[in-house]
């Protein structure tokens, strides 16, 4: 990478488990960046500029030597094409770098009635009272099911070694876990470990308050 210095769009708040796993993905490769901020609230994601940057109006975006790449799935494939010599987000072996993909597809795709119910922001500034629905209760067992079928006998990780999916995974169940719903301890004991990595403690330490009531 030489002197080139990378930036990373989020949003003010550092809530976005989008954000955090594009964050985590390059301070795993060990990459110098510059954070850049945009105030979500007050819509500054759809501005043009950042629109123009984004073409999605969504954060992350990666800003790479006038390349601006948003969501962050592609963001941790491009750091590991650009950044070959640094530590790996996604797994060497095909086929196992293959199940990681398909794995961070389906947490982003599926499981949106979790993310509704379960938000990120409990996640830094407690649990709610209110219980899941059905409908949340059923996407809970099928997580629950692949996360215990990828982590058989209690692996560290999903794939030997660390990659960005289990950050992807950690983040989604400590939705869960945060909030006091019951996980089997399999998995809880899993997101403590993901959570104590340095880079997720260096996510953990940026500023954030509290969400005004409603």
């Amino acid at each position: 990478m030489g002197g080139v210095k990378l930036k990373l769009y989020v949003g003010a708040d550092f809530i976005s488990a989008f954000a955090m796993s594009a964050f985590v993905g390059l301070k795993e490769k060990q990459l110098s960046f510059d954070l850049v901020t945009l105030d979500l609230k007050a819509r500054d994601n759809y501005l043009p500029a950042y629109r123009d940057l984004s073409l999605t109006c969504k954060v992350p975006t990666l800003i790479h030597q006038g390349f601006a790449l948003a969501e962050s799935s592609a963001i941790a494939e491009y750091l590991d094409e650009i950044a070959p010599g640094h530590p790996r987000l996604l797994p060497q072996d095909t086929r196992q770098r293959a199940r990681a993909r398909q794995l961070q597809a389906w947490l982003r795709s599926d499981l949106l009635v979790i993310r509704k119910e379960r938000p990120a922001d409990l996640i830094y500034f407690g649990p709610r009272d209110t219980p899941l629905s059905a409908e949340a209760q059923s996407a809970v067992q099928r997580l629950y099911f692949v996360a215990a079928h990828l982590l058989e006998d209690g692996a560290e990780h999903l794939f030997g070694e660390w990659s960005i999916a289990d950050t992807d995974l950690a983040i989604m169940l400590n939705r869960l876990l945060a909030n006091g719903d019951p996980m089997p301890a399999l998995l809880a004991d899993y997101v403590r470990r993901q959570w104590q990595r340095d880079s997720v403690q260096a996510w953990l330490d940026q500023p954030r308050a509290m969400p005004l009531q409603a």
